[in-house]
């Protein structure tokens, strides 16, 4: 199940990070410096490989595969 994560490319995995952590696109774009299409386009990218289709989805193989993101710059830890 983790080998699936070592399909998405660096950009794919920072903007997987700040989609399991519940930001929208626009928030994404914002954090990353990139337009909310080219997040949506990551954000496509990512459920293709991970072959799943929601953002629960994503969030339950993610909490599987003990791959827990880095907390974004708008979410400090411990917040």
């Amino acid at each position: 199940m983790r080998a699936r994560f070592d399909l998405l490319t660096e950009r794919e995995v920072e903007v997987h990070s700040h989609v399991v952590q519940g930001q929208r696109n626009k928030q994404i774009a914002g954090d990353l410096g990139i337009d909310a299409a080219v997040v949506k386009l990551h954000r496509r990218a990512i459920t293709t490989k991970l072959k799943v289709r929601s953002v629960a989805e994503l969030a339950r193989l993610t909490q599987q595969a003990g791959i827990f993101p880095e907390p974004s710059p708008t979410f400090p830890k411990g917040q």
